[in-house]
């Protein structure tokens, strides 16, 4: 925990920093779900089937999970600039070639180097929240840049379909995708580590450094594997990773199917579950950073603000039985808010238990993990609705994620022990 005899500074350079990686997510968000929103139109145009496009989001996940354990460890040696650089570049070019294909099958050689590229997302973004903020502060600033998943949820149905219906579906791609260069630009001009960063005061620079700092040293993966602390950072994104992929891929295509939503009026029910989220997010983190800040240690505040998150997602179990799409929209959103809060607390797991130089890694093997479950609940989504033809299993099975993976945290990880080097395998 923080030192109390270090004040709190005056500099906000560090939250400058946590306002590009919050942009970051923004255009990773935009570019990831441009496919989603154009699902309808395209499938009606093109014929596409169910398990195709269920095939299209498995590809994907594989890919991004795979991708996800090598920035991990890639992002540990070269560090957060170069690692957050390169991720946007090869998304960005994944990004713009969805254009020259029209079939599932073939949007697969584009949606793969997306998903590797985005892959290296919130390995780069949690590094550089490692880097820049001490613990005290971490899960506040991870639930201010995981909102940005959100706020480019929002936007995408606000801009696509009308750039899709004015100018053609595939500059929807092409504008979206020239989003990322400015930010690139940006990225590479602004970032440094804290002590390479002019500008920032001695003040703000104490207050980053504050936690104390074990040296680096290399680490095998085996030696990952040895740690509890390593199987409840998996598990846990092993079962809440899959329900957020399935409204990403899915929500778009509810709407249609469920209420007669077209393209351009997706907008205010997206708005409204992303907004709800983007609330779930902030105040996931805040929650527990309030706590700690109260004195409570951080086991209980993390699981306590976990608990409270988990609760938030039970309505959705009747979102397909909803009267009316409104109806719907806050069951979903309510249970989004609850995804995004939980998150904050999770994804702050490496920070907290693992020295700075291990976390990258950790948090690779955790996307892998999300992404595998991601790819089963996707395969189990496909099949779902070209049989049973209703969204109710795969809500029902939201409904219960959070709160098992609470469980399933505290059952391998009942108190928050940091791992130390004393204590580390060889």
């Amino acid at each position: 925990m923080t030192s109390p005899t270090i004040p709190k500074p005056s500099g906000k350079v560090r939250w400058i920093v946590c306002g590009l990686l919050f942009a970051a997510v923004v255009l990773s968000y935009i570019d990831r779900l441009v496919l989603p929103t154009l699902k309808p139109d395209l499938q009606a145009r093109y014929g596409w089937s169910e398990s195709g496009y269920a095939d299209l989001a498995i590809w994907f996940q594989a890919g991004y999970g795979i991708a996800y354990v090598a920035f991990g460890r890639l992002i540990d040696r070269i560090g957060a600039r170069a690692g957050y650089a390169l991720a946007v570049g090869l998304w960005t070019v994944g990004h713009v070639m969805h254009i020259f294909f029209t079939s599932t099958a073939g949007m697969l050689f584009a949606r793969i180097p997306l998903a590797i590229g985005e892959a290296g997302t919130f390995p780069a973004a949690i590094a550089a929240t490692n880097e820049w903020f001490p613990k005290k502060e971490r899960a506040f600033a991870i639930g201010i840049f995981n909102a940005g998943s959100n706020v480019g949820a929002i936007l995408t149905p606000l801009i696509v379909p009308v750039i899709a219906v004015t100018l053609g579906w595939r500059w929807a791609f092409i504008l979206t995708g020239l989003l990322t260069v400015f930010w690139l630009a940006a990225w590479l001009s602004f970032y440094r580590r804290p002590r390479e960063k002019k500008g920032l005061s001695a003040e703000e620079l104490a207050w980053i450094e504050a936690d104390p700092q074990e040296p680096a040293r290399p680490v095998k993966w085996r030696t990952l594997f040895r740690y509890r602390q390593t199987w409840a950072y998996m598990t846990s994104r092993f079962l809440i990773d899959p329900v957020w992929w399935t409204f990403l891929f899915w929500l778009p295509d509810f709407f249609n199917k469920q209420y007669g939503v077209k393209m351009l009026d997706f907008g205010p029910p997206l708005i409204a579950v992303y907004l709800l989220a983007d609330v779930g997010s902030v105040a996931g983190g805040w929650l527990s950073s309030r706590l700690m800040g109260r004195g409570m240690n951080i086991n209980r505040a993390r699981k306590t603000a976990m608990f409270c998150a988990g609760l938030s997602a039970l309505p959705i179990a009747f979102a397909a039985q909803a009267p009316n799409m409104w109806i719907a929209v806050g069951l979903i959103g309510l249970a989004c808010a609850g995804h995004q809060g939980f998150s904050a607390n999770v994804y702050a797991l490496p920070g907290d238990l693992f020295p700075r130089w291990m976390a990258g890694s950790v948090v690779g093997l955790g996307g892998l993990a999300g992404a595998i479950g991601g790819m089963l609940m996707a395969k189990f989504a496909g099949i779902i609705l070209e049989t049973v033809g209703s969204f109710q299993p795969i809500f029902i099975v939201a409904s219960c994620a959070y709160l098992l993976a609470l469980l399933v945290l505290h059952l391998i990880v009942p108190r928050y022990a940091p791992v130390t080097l004393a204590e580390q395998p060889l």
